[in-house]
């Protein structure tokens, strides 16, 4: 989903996702990420004055990239229900990076009204899914089925093997296209 990016902001943000991942919840240093980043502790702090400033804008990233990519697969199959985008883009999203949001353990353990912009993006989502999905009972059993799965990963419980997670994945889709 992501797009590389070249200004030393963005290679600081994708630089402490990496260092956060790696380090573990709550353990991210401002010296660690500028060194990962290739810039200065300085030019770190002239970007983002703190560390909660960096996690804040980690969250804030990670949502407009979420959104931007169903967005962007919208208008590239605009026959696509936004439900049916939705879960692709999970789906997809679970696999790629397995561990992809596990910063946001870091951002939460760092301040827990990080969990304020993650709330109100789902509440908007799911908001738009409803106003945009005729078959309220396909949108509840899609949608926290695939919360749940996303969850699952987020969380690193390996509770389906590959087979069943594409089973499980396959039938959402096919709930909602139905």
């Amino acid at each position: 989903m992501k797009i590389k990016k070249s200004n030393s902001r963005e290679k600081i943000l994708a630089a402490a996702a990496d260092v956060a991942r790696e380090a573990g919840p709550g353990n991210l240093s401002l010296e660690a990420v500028a060194s990962r980043a290739g810039v200065s502790k300085g030019g770190l702090l002239y970007n983002f004055p703190s560390k909660a400033k960096l996690m804040q804008a980690l969250v804030e990233e990670y949502l407009g990239d979420f959104q931007q990519a169903m967005e962007t697969a919208r208008a590239q199959e605009p026959d696509k229900s936004l439900l049916a985008t939705y879960l692709r883009l999970s789906a997809q999203e679970c696999d790629d990076t397995k561990d992809a949001a596990s910063w946001i353990f870091s951002a939460i353990a760092e301040d827990p009204d990080f969990l304020t912009p993650l709330k109100t993006f789902k509440r908007q989502l799911f908001a738009q899914l409803k106003a945009e999905t005729p078959n309220l009972k396909a949108l509840l059993v899609t949608y926290l089925a695939m919360e749940g799965l996303r969850s699952l990963s987020l969380f690193e419980i390996g509770l389906l093997a590959e087979d069943e997670r594409q089973v499980l994945i396959d039938s959402l889709l096919e709930i909602a296209n139905g």
